[in-house]
């Protein structure tokens, strides 16, 4: 069984969509990354801070599903980080209404003696003057450390971004990112560059089309399930960086191959979360439903390659 820690924020989330409103829900980076971990057979911790409103009936969610809240610290002063959003009729542009930082501003991470030589790390978004941190905590250097960013910080704090990209092993962005971090439109081109940066692999996020790894030997593409219906977009890439993450604790060896297997399950993952509002989809999916969809998947995208003999 591999251990994997997970950084990231716990929140409230509120979301406005074509589909509804949520009202005020359980959100956060760390939440999704370790609920979609959660359904593979693995040990997993979460780091991260809430504040003095965060109900025991949303902790209880985490300690249900076997995730160890040991470097999950509660500020008696502050409230829990807030975001409300409202996404436009296409899902893929949405705005901002409202962040409230609030106990987050104060967190320092401290990672638990029982998992500070975690075989997996992932660093979800924050700044990277924190994700350097935790890197710092480390008593042994992981198989693999993942990380998360956003254009907030390419713009905000790039000097601290760029040292901590260099001690990652793979770092995960869309392609607004990755073009705005490597100043190149090309996302071949731009993956190369973020791998100069020091990451060996570079995954860029592409929505509903699905995903590219870009590796050493060359570039996977894996695809999106085309969905009828998307109520809620908000956490989906988070849900498909923990799919992935838990996924990979099957491997002794984290390869290439690995790699191409676990985004699969993230994003066969991440297509239950964006049906339903924030983490209802993970909270109620089975594994049987998991499995069944993972069926399509491959049925998708599997294919008979037949040449005549004049196209060889």
């Amino acid at each position: 069984m591999k251990q994997i820690l997970i950084a990231g924020t716990v929140a409230f989330d509120e979301v406005t969509t074509p589909f509804g409103h949520s009202g005020k829900m359980l959100g956060g980076s760390a939440t999704y990354l370790s609920f979609a971990s959660a359904f593979f057979d693995n040990h997993i911790g979460i780091v991260s801070i809430v504040g003095n409103d965060f109900p025991e009936d949303f902790i209880k969610k985490f300690t249900g599903r076997n995730i160890d809240i040991t470097g999950l610290f509660q500020s008696e002063e502050h409230k829990t980080f807030y975001w409300k959003g409202y996404y436009y009729e296409n899902m893929n542009k949405r705005d901002t209404l409202v962040t409230e930082v609030n106990a987050l501003a104060y967190f320092n991470p401290v990672i638990p003696e029982n998992f500070n030589a975690p075989d997996i790390l992932v660093l979800g978004n924050l700044h990277p003057g924190i994700q350097a941190q935790i890197i710092n905590q480390l008593k042994n250097q992981p198989e693999l450390i993942v990380l998360d960013t956003m254009n907030f910080w390419m713009d905000h704090a790039w000097d601290d971004l760029i040292k901590v990209i260099s001690r990652v092993d793979l770092i995960m962005i869309n392609e607004e990112e990755a073009r705005q971090l490597s100043h190149e439109f090309s996302l071949p081109k731009a993956a190369r560059a973020i791998m100069n940066m020091g990451p060996k692999y570079v995954i860029i996020k592409q929505g509903e089309y699905g995903s590219m790894l870009f590796h050493p030997g060359g570039v996977f593409s894996a695809p999106a399930l085309p969905l009828e219906v998307v109520k809620d977009p908000t956490g989906a890439g988070d849900t498909f960086a923990g799919g992935f993450a838990g996924h990979l604790s099957y491997y002794d060896q984290i390869d290439v191959e690995a790699l191409k297997n676990a985004m699969i399950y993230g994003a066969n993952l991440a297509s239950f979360t964006v049906q339903d509002f924030g983490t209802n989809a993970l909270e109620n999916i089975t594994k049987k439903e998991i499995q069944e969809r993972l069926n399509h998947f491959v049925e998708m995208t599997k294919f008979s390659l037949q040449m005549k003999k004049h196209e060889v």
